[in-house]
């Protein structure tokens, strides 16, 4: 961003509220898109949405004809405030950095999470404002790198919001207010379930094309391999892990333990469909979280929360309730949360007023890592050995054309930890 503009955007008069600040003025926000999948789309309507004056500028995928796809379906959405010139289509590996350059103010992160660590990192350090999907690793060492970059977010005082997306709806939000000041009295158990069909089953090895390279499959396929999609637990059934966190006020659990496995075959792919997770926290409370991906099965996302004074349970009907000594059910209107993600993240440029998600966003994906620890190799994990685990899935040389074989799939009790 140049100076005069940067100047600009942090100039905007403090006494109107927030979100009026982009009716103002005229002066654009030019926004870049890393990942054109059907997420990175949605998101980049809501940022432009989200701003009266937003346009998208620059995308970056692997190919030209998704980008030429996911700029078709903007158009239809948000007319000409999508003007992404040929010359800011970027694409290959390298693409995201192609786009950092290419002078943007807020990048939208939503390529597969393996790549999350490394693209954050880069955005920061070209001092761009964020909306960084969840989850933001697939394994520690990503997380640490996480973690450094955060701090280095904040130093620049670069807005950073996460895609963790309950944390904006309103009526989730209500619901933990209401428990944050005690109307359950103190949490000693939270049962999250994230139960749904598959997410994108894995093709037969027959439908491989002749001639693609196995990094390239694997990328084409990126939700059934743990190096890049970080297993459904971590990919899906994280929103329900940073819910718990949520809940336990951000704390980090001490352990847990998991059972887990694969129900159906998949050729090539190496993810669990099915993980159960205990965690113990401190205090001795208790969370347990499910994540199921098979087909034909019971599906549903809830949480039922059990307090010394009382009971919550989301997502059994159509509003939160609580039962016990403080009966309570959501009143009101409910959001939309992907958009108000968007909101909350433009109206922080426009105001100059940094918003940073990164911490939270970090333990959760580590808290979700962790239970797909102690469900691959059969152990108890604590939050330390989690933390400092060296195992390192995404590579760090990573070729279009190059080999990669498959790691075999996880058995409990013969994976080890490292």
């Amino acid at each position: 961003m140049n100076s005069e503009r940067r100047h600009f955007l942090l100039a905007t008069a403090a006494a109107a509220p927030a979100y009026l600040k982009a009716a103002q003025s005229t002066q654009a926000i030019k926004v870049g898109l890393v990942g054109a999948g059907g997420r990175g789309t949605g998101a980049a309507a809501q940022a432009l949405k989200a701003d009266d004056y937003a346009e998208l500028t620059a995308v970056a995928d692997l190919d030209l004809p998704i980008i030429d796809d996911a700029l078709a379906r903007l158009k239809r959405v948000a007319g000409d405030k999508v003007k992404v010139e040929q010359a800011k289509k970027f694409t290959g590996l390298d693409a995201y950095a192609k786009l950092l350059a290419s002078d943007v103010d807020v990048v939208i992160l939503a390529t597969p999470p393996g790549f999350r660590p490394h693209h954050y990192r880069a955005a920061v350090e070209a001092n761009k404002h964020l909306f960084v999907e969840k989850p933001i690793a697939v394994d520690a060492p990503g997380v640490r790198s996480v973690m450094e970059t955060t701090k280095l977010a904040k130093e620049k005082k670069l807005s950073v919001v996460s895609g963790f997306c309950w944390r904006y709806s309103n009526y989730i939000r209500a619901t933990f207010e209401q428990m944050q000041q005690g109307a359950i009295g103190d949490i000693v158990s939270y049962y999250g379930t994230y139960l749904s069909n598959p997410v994108k089953p894995m093709p037969p090895a027959s439908a491989r094309p002749a001639g693609i390279s196995d990094v390239e499959w694997q990328l084409r396929n990126w939700y059934n391999f743990a190096w890049i999609s970080g297993d459904g637990l971590v990919e899906q059934g994280i929103h329900t892990v940073d819910k718990v966190q949520w809940a336990y006020g951000d704390e980090a659990p001490v352990s847990c333990t998991a059972i887990g496995g694969r129900n159906i075959p998949a050729e090539g792919g190496n993810i669990f469909d099915h993980i159960e997770i205990n965690y113990l926290y401190p205090k001795n409370r208790r969370a347990h979280v499910v994540h199921r991906q098979i087909p034909g099965c019971h599906n549903e996302n809830g949480d039922y929360i059990l307090g010394t004074k009382g009971s919550v349970t989301i997502g059994r009907g159509p509003l939160p309730r609580i039962e016990g000594a403080n009966p309570w059910t959501f009143e009101g209107q409910k959001n939309d949360m992907y958009q108000y993600e968007h909101d909350v993240l433009f109206a922080s440029v426009r105001k100059g007023e940094a918003r940073n998600d990164g911490d939270r966003m970090a333990v959760s994906t580590l808290v979700g890592i962790m239970g797909r620890m102690a469900a691959y190799t059969g152990q108890q994990i604590t939050y330390e050995m989690a933390l400092n685990s060296q195992e390192r899935l995404f590579p760090e040389n990573l070729d279009w054309s190059g080999k990669m074989d498959v790691a075999p799939l996880p058995r409990p009790g013969v994976t080890k930890f490292y």
